[in-house]
């Protein structure tokens, strides 16, 4: 097959699923909306800027300024994006055109709806149109601005077919336009975990470490997770905290300071995927305070490799976490109850596990990169043979 992607080309899970189809052998083309390092073994790589992707970034603090914790979850810089960004499609559009015509691609997946799939959508190519939704693109981005709401509508009455990370995005996708007709597929957005490099230890973890591995992000309460650290502490003076792709960020450097729980908390700086996974085979607790989420991959990662998940009460979450069983499921805006289901987990061995061997045959069952990714190729092969 004849393949052209349109997706961000920095992102880890988007190169891990295009990285299969290049080892398959089938034909790959890649545009990549920001500037990144091409993968190895591409047809063919362009870099296609739009909503200001490329546009540098302020450096250090000001790069994120904005961001307000609670109840607005956008940042400055986002919310610019959501505004303005979607003006930016059409000529951009007219050059993904172009380079359609010259690859004439048998099937165009777009990895994330906005932008890729609004500017995939707006080209108007006369060849299948996968769109893949990522965890937010429904319930943070797309009512966000009049503007955003519609390039979703079209992306998705444009669409072909589906690929959502959870059903419940699937379902929502048909009430923002998707045709009840159309194919869907379900599977991890980076096609599924590989265990051969999430796996558990083997012996359980026997430190009362938590890993929060979410980063920061608008829609993730890492001010609730701090604020959660001193509440476990007076119970549990021995637990300590790990927090991924944090080492840079001055304002997790600040709250942990004003708790004063600098001695108990360690920030990681971005670690490849190996690094990740010997990070949680060494916890016990996996943090996810998200507000908004499809299925995050980190969750997924986490718990094949043995840690409890206490996580935000969200309803693509429940697909995967049943509460009380196989996680731990919380309100993310409270840090109390952050704390109380953290020190459940660390005080229960038994739930965790009970949790650590049902996750095991969960991410075997339904998040194997190994049996997902063949599925995601045929379906592609479906596609491919159908007409627009």
């Amino acid at each position: 097959m004849r393949l052209l992607f349109v997706a961000d080309a920095r992102s880890p899970i988007a190169r891990q699923w295009i990285w299969y189809f290049v080892q398959a052998g089938e034909e790959v083309h890649l545009v990549s909306t920001f500037a990144a390092a091409p993968l190895a073994g591409l047809k063919s790589f362009e870099i296609l800027p739009v909503a200001f992707s490329g546009a540098k970034p302020a450096s250090g603090a000001g790069s994120r300024r904005g961001v307000v914790w609670g109840a607005s979850t956008l940042g400055l810089r986002t919310a610019l994006r959501h505004w303005l960004g979607p003006l930016t499609i059409p000529p951009a559009a007219r050059r993904l055109r172009q380079i359609a015509q010259r690859v004439q691609p048998h099937l165009v997946h777009a990895l994330r709806i906005p932008y890729e799939g609004m500017l995939a959508a707006s080209a108007g190519l006369d060849v299948p149109l996968l769109l893949s939704v990522w965890g937010n693109d429904f319930t943070l981005h797309a009512p966000s601005t009049p503007l955003i709401a519609g390039f979703t509508r079209r992306a998705l009455a444009a669409a072909s077919a589906l690929h959502a990370d959870c059903e419940r995005d699937v379902r929502l996708a048909r009430r923002w336009g998707f045709a009840a007709s159309s194919p869907s597929l379900v599977l991890p957005g980076n096609g599924g975990i590989r265990a051969d490099v999430f796996s558990p230890a083997p012996s359980p973890a026997n430190l009362p470490i938590v890993i929060n591995p979410r980063g920061f992000r608008a829609y993730v309460r890492n001010d609730v997770f701090f604020e959660s650290i001193p509440l476990v502490q007076r119970e549990r003076p021995d637990a300590r905290f790990v927090c991924a792709s944090m080492a840079e960020e001055p304002r997790a450097a600040e709250m942990v300071k004003r708790l004063g729980v600098q001695a108990i908390t360690h920030f990681l700086p971005p670690l490849p995927h190996e690094s990740m996974a010997e990070q949680f085979r060494q916890a016990q607790i996996l943090v996810s305070p998200a507000t908004h989420d499809g299925t995050p991959n980190t969750l997924l990662e986490g718990m094949a490799c043995g840690c409890l998940p206490v996580a935000g009460d969200l309803e693509s979450i429940r697909e995967w976490i049943t509460d009380g069983q196989n996680g731990l499921l919380v309100n993310p805006a409270d840090p109390s109850a952050l704390a109380d289901a953290i020190l459940r987990g660390l005080n229960d061995p038994l739930l965790r596990a009970q949790a650590a061997r049902q996750n095991a045959h969960l991410i075997q069952a339904r998040a194997s990169y190994t049996a997902n990714m063949p599925a995601a190729q045929e379906f592609y092969r479906q596609m491919s043979l159908t007409k627009r």
